[in-house]
């Protein structure tokens, strides 16, 4: 036999990532801990430094059994030697006296164990090899799992966490923002049930229980398992925690970390601005970026600059937002640039007279829906692929890359400009369904007209290109450690045929 189709593709990245630290929220019920047991029971059976212990925790009984079950029976596919399931007690080192914890285990012929609790104990001092804390989000004391757990990394070996959510202030939640926000240099993977389905999840489960697959059959088993799960569907299995709804940004964070800095504001000199021949527009702007804009720039410090913008034309602003690093290695904002109703080529106009002049230019990331894919490809052609980032933001990208500006808002290492607009622009940004967005609605600025969270779309562009193209980019990298144990473990992560 081979196991080469066994894993779905999700399983299969999931197994596939050897960082030291890594993390999943998923939906129920996808198959992950099963695919879990399979790497843990292939990594314990290993001879030598290439194998090593695997101690398994989660907070029900019946989940442990569960497990354990599953890894004697992966262990009996793979032809590995081992003994019977054994139930222990584990002596757990409580500062109240020793607390037992009833437990499984699986010895191998390796020399290495595999060991399940159904608890979750505050102390593996003297243990070494890999840590599952399977649905982190309903253990016990799991700030002090996560501490002994962690602890166990200076020895080697690996931490592994998975959990569908449990709460908005659920500290698996907050782990997993943290690790957004880049806070925690672990791996995160986002594993929702409609992913799931999309990668064979019913297919694979209409191959198990021997019925055949159809599309109506799939839909109707969508159906009846959201049904199921009724108002708590979007926490069970889209990965969203309750009470994920609500303002993205507190107003207290946002106003202490704005400093006075100059809004540039433009708006046409006439109605039929757009009609003027091109000559006469450029020298209108030209003068205009030389009267206010020209000054500025040259008051910068000679520091890496980036800029992001936001584009709109006809409702909506145009917002070119600069960063620059300062000695502290916060990012500031020099000054922003508002423009309502500027024409396509003012625009580029606008943009490239900025670029042209920030010192240490570094990098810019440019709305790339719609109308601005105009603006995106021709600052792109300036200025060479290697500087220029067009962005459509989907609600992965958001969910990717606003966590990082909400951390370096509340650790005041982005700095903003102090203007009532910018404010509420920024405040508009709401959690719907756990992504960060700004919603259709649009609001009124101070000059009465409408303004969509412009300046909050500005400033996350700005600070993904100043993480993009920074000049030294290691603090953003995720630190994994460990390779594959053997070649059998390479070929199962992998995908392919591996005989047993």
């Amino acid at each position: 036999m081979s196991i080469g189709g066994v894993l779905l593709p999700y399983q299969q990245r999931w197994l596939a990532d050897t960082c030291r630290v890594k993390v999943c929220e998923k939906s129920r019920r996808i198959g992950l801990t099963w695919c879990q047991a399979a790497d843990d029971v292939l990594l314990a059976a290993a001879e030598g430094d290439a194998g090593m212990d695997v101690l398994y925790i989660s907070y029900d009984k019946d989940m442990t059994r569960e497990y354990i079950d599953t890894c004697g029976w992966w262990a009996k596919h793979f032809n590995n030697a081992c003994g019977e399931v054994e139930e222990f007690l584990f002596v757990e080192e409580d500062p109240e006296g020793d607390r037992s914890i009833q437990a499984f285990r699986i010895h191998f012929a390796s020399g290495k164990d595999i060991v399940a609790l159904s608890s979750s104990p505050r102390s593996l001092r003297g243990k070494q090899g890999r840590v599952v804390i399977d649905e982190a989000a309903f253990v016990d004391r799991l700030a002090e799992v996560l501490k002994s757990a962690l602890a166990l990394l200076m020895w080697g070996g690996q931490v592994v966490i998975l959990s569908t959510h449990n709460g908005e202030e659920n500290l698996f939640n907050q782990l997993c923002e943290d690790v957004r926000a880049g806070r925690k240099p672990y791996s995160l993977h986002r594993i929702t049930f409609t992913e799931a389905v999309g990668e064979d999840l019913y297919k694979r489960i209409c191959l198990r229980t021997k019925k055949a697959w159809s599309e109506e059959g799939e839909a109707a088993w969508v159906k009846e398992t959201r049904a199921f799960y009724g108002d708590d569907a979007e926490e069970e299995l889209d990965c969203v925690p309750a009470r994920g709804s609500g303002a993205y940004l507190l107003r207290t964070v946002v106003e202490a970390a704005m400093r006075p800095v100059p809004i540039l504001r433009w708006s046409p000199p006439a109605k039929d601005f757009v009609d003027w021949p091109d000559l006469l527009r450029q020298a209108e702007v030209e003068d205009w970026c030389k009267a206010e804009l020209l000054s500025v720039l040259k008051e910068l410090p000679d520091r890496p600059s980036w800029l992001g913008e936001d584009f709109g034309r006809l409702v909506d602003l145009s917002v070119q937002w600069p960063l620059q690093q300062m000695q502290d290695m916060s990012l500031a904002t020099p000054f922003l640039v508002e423009l309502r109703d500027c024409p396509f080529t003012q625009q580029e106009q606008i943009f490239n007279y900025i670029c042209d002049r920030l010192p240490r230019f570094s990098g810019a990331a440019l709305d790339a829906r719609g109308n601005g894919a105009y603006m995106a490809e021709r600052a792109r052609q300036k200025y060479g692929a290697e500087m220029i980032e067009q962005v459509q933001a989907t609600e992965g990208w958001n969910l990717e890359h606003w966590p990082p500006v909400k951390a370096d808002l509340e650790d005041q290492a982005l700095l903003l400009p102090k203007d009532a607009d910018v404010a509420e622009d920024l405040r508009a940004v709401r959690k719907v369904k756990g992504i960060p967005k700004i919603p259709e609605a649009r609001t009124k600025g101070g000059d009465g007209k409408k303004r969509h969270g412009d300046a909050a779309s500005a400033c996350v562009l700005a600070h993904f290109a100043a993480r993009k193209f920074a000049p030294e980019c290691g603090v953003f990298e995720v630190l994994c450690g460990g390779g594959e144990v053997d070649n059998l473990m390479r070929g199962f992560r992998d995908g392919r045929s591996v005989d047993y």
